[in-house]
């Protein structure tokens, strides 16, 4: 139980920082910056109640907004991506391996996890940068950045997970 935690902290810990440090700084085109740090959040193993995953995810986005000076967009969209992380797990996942499963290519296989990631960060990065952008009069400009974000990271966390495998 405290490896789990110290386990969950170490990661916690080393995705702000690369977050803060280096991604923020990646603009790609001008457009498409990573946000690698929702990794975290959608990784976590489905046993964990939605409050403490919402806890997490607010004090995660919370990190990113103090050292980016961001006032609280990136908690609003990561408190977003906790809430409705469930549900979405449950449409991609296994109809009798929802009890403490952890979303990887072993236990999800390679085409259900892609869209598992694909849908949360599309939801996140879309929330984010409508916070960001907050009106709608560039709107063809706010859905370049959006899918663009969204490819980038989702090509950012694929390579991590085939990294882990």
């Amino acid at each position: 139980m405290i490896f789990t935690y110290i386990h969950r902290i170490g990661w916690f810990i080393g995705l702000v920082l690369l977050q803060v440090l280096i991604l923020n700084n990646i603009h790609i085109g001008g457009y498409a910056t990573p946000f690698l740090y929702i990794y975290f959040i959608l990784k976590l193993d489905s046993g964990i109640s939605r409050h403490e995953l919402m806890l997490w995810a607010f004090f995660l986005g919370l990190a990113v907004d103090i050292f980016s000076d961001t006032p609280g967009m990136n908690a609003a969209a990561s408190v977003l991506i906790a809430f409705i992380r469930p549900s979405i797990l449950r449409l991609f996942s296994p109809r009798d391996n929802l009890d403490n499963l952890i979303p990887s290519f072993k236990t999800l296989g390679i085409s259900p996890l892609l869209k598992y990631m694909t849908v949360g960060v599309l939801v996140h990065c879309l929330t984010l940068l409508t916070i960001e952008f907050f009106s709608f009069s560039s709107i063809w400009l706010l859905l370049l950045r959006v899918v663009t974000c969204t490819l980038l990271t989702i090509t950012c966390i694929m390579a991590i997970e085939g990294i882990r495998r």
